[in-house]
């Protein structure tokens, strides 16, 4: 059974760090380029960020950039989330999927292609 399950998620004081891992089962990650998204309460789900299969390409959405880092351990299939400098803003669930090709395909405030998704995780940024 093909699965994608992320962990990491919890509650943390603004200026805090967490590190999200999305784990693959029943299948490798080693040729498929993997996005973070994320949804907030009563807003559309928007991609933060997506590395390519190699992990030669990374993007991030303008709103994480310079605080998020995205990166990919073959041996373990995991990819990573550093966030770093979370703000309030930042909480919402957030949630890994996989693309059955090797590249990033970036859209307006999204990565198209997706196929596989995991079930999410909750971050919630607050003192």
């Amino acid at each position: 059974q093909l699965q994608l399950v992320e962990s990491g998620g919890g509650l943390v004081q603004p200026g805090g760090s967490l590190r999200l891992s999305c784990a693959a089962s029943g299948f490798t990650l080693d040729y498929n380029a993997i996005g973070w998204f994320r949804q907030a309460p009563g807003k559309e789900r928007e991609g933060v960020s997506c590395i390519s299969s190699s992990g030669s390409y990374a993007h991030y959405a303008d709103s994480v950039k310079g605080r998020f880092t995205i990166s990919r351990d073959h041996a373990k299939n995991t990819v990573y989330l550093q966030m770093n400098s979370l703000k309030p803003e930042d909480t919402a669930v957030y949630y890994c999927a996989a693309d059955l090709r090797s590249r990033c395909t970036v859209a307006r405030n999204t990565y198209d292609g997706m196929v596989y998704w995991g079930k999410g995780t909750l971050v919630t940024v607050s003192s």
